[in-house]
């Protein structure tokens, strides 16, 4: 699964460039220390004679015991001091400052926005990073990958934990009255007929019946398709004609489900977009007549930033619970899911990750972080 491996990279880089802007700068206190070791021999010129013949003696003592000192002593780890200098070193000395920062932070604010994450939570994200680094003192390499990655880390998981889903759908649906309805809609192309089907394996695994309404009478392919995983499922469909009235398809499947005591009725519902106003009408009725519990939005993980503008055109539409994302397994990026959850206080519940019926997992904060850290 390659998800969300422009962000991580984003993220995993911006120590890296730092430890390299350290080292460009090394050479200053190596500077300083070559001075202050050449100062006693000058001062050590200006003695008498005969007291530099001593000292020569001296050490001429001492190098012997050295010799001796070092034939028991292991080997050491060669190279100069100025050698081993990086920016731990350096910041080690003084406190790390913004223009130290200034301009790898606004690579990151490209790689970021490259990688769909909306401008308000990228500049969320850098300021709570530069806040956590500017007068900090750093001893060690581990220090600063423990610092930079928990301060990311800790802005990631309260965007996401402030607009989580916290409701368990299974335990809800089983205490609810029959049938508990829920309502998917989105634009075209965005997998959510299979969104649907993969619903339904997931409620039928956990021993709920369910039913499902073909309520988009608008796409001609629209009732094939979810009539053959319907088949393959073994759950029952409610179809009705062609350009026919899909509320009134929707309002059949909620009395099928009563007579017959099932307890979930999934309702799929036409593409559409603003531009759709016909559809658009039809959709609030449809919200009108069915009254669904849980409205899904069903949103393309590769639409990037078109996936916000869709989020915001049906939070205007209807005030949708959720977002069930799809294509989370062909996602290189992965900035979705901040830019809904902090501009739109909206959660992902679902993820699709593949085209199989149990390719969907419900969304969870620890499992996004661990794949942009680990």
């Amino acid at each position: 699964m390659i998800c969300f491996e422009k962000l991580k990279k984003a993220f995993s880089s911006f120590t890296e460039k730092l430890r390299q802007k350290g080292e460009e700068k090394s050479e200053e206190p190596q500077q300083t220390l070559s001075n202050s070791t050449t100062q006693p021999v000058t001062q050590e010129a200006q003695k008498p004679s005969s007291q530099i013949e001593q000292n020569e003696q001296n050490r001429v003592e001492e190098k012997k015991n050295e010799v001796e000192e070092k034939k028991e002593e292991p080997t050491k780890e060669k190279g100069s001091i100025g050698s081993k200098l990086n920016i731990f070193n350096i910041f080690r000395y003084r406190e790390i400052k913004e223009d130290d920062i200034d301009d790898i932070i606004e690579e990151l604010r490209t790689e970021l926005l490259e990688s769909d994450v909306s401008l308000e939570v990228t500049d969320k994200i850098l300021e709570d990073l530069k806040s956590s680094l500017i007068g900090k003192k750093v001893n060690r390499s581990e220090d600063l990958d423990e610092l930079v990655k928990k301060s990311l880390k800790n802005s990631i998981t309260e965007i996401l934990e402030k607009n989580k889903f916290e409701r368990n759908l299974i335990d809800e649906i089983k205490k609810s009255p029959k049938p508990y309805v829920i309502m998917f809609f989105g634009v075209n192309g965005v997998g959510k007929t299979t969104t649907i089907a993969k619903v339904a394996y997931m409620l039928k695994k956990a021993g709920l019946k369910v039913i499902v309404s073909a309520s988009d009478t608008f796409r001609a392919a629209a009732q094939e398709q979810l009539a053959i995983h319907c088949q393959k499922l073994e759950i029952p469909l409610v179809k009705g004609k062609y350009g026919g009235d899909p509320a009134s398809v929707a309002f059949d499947a909620i009395q099928a489900a009563k007579s017959r005591g099932i307890d979930v009725v999934l309702i799929d519902t036409a593409g559409r977009m603003h531009v759709d106003k016909d559809l658009t009408e039809e959709l609030k009725r449809i919200v009108r007549i069915s009254k669904p519990n849980l409205k899904l939005l069903v949103i393309d993980a590769l639409a990037g930033n078109d996936a916000l503008e869709q989020a915001k055109y049906f939070e205007n539409v209807v005030d949708y619970d959720g977002v069930i994302l799809t294509k989370v397994d062909a996602d290189a990026k992965g900035g979705v899911v901040l830019s809904l959850a902090y501009e739109l206080k909206k959660p992902v519940i679902f993820l699709g990750t593949g085209q199989n019926y149990d390719d969907l997992i419900p969304f969870s904060v620890d499992w996004f972080t661990e794949r942009i850290f680990s």
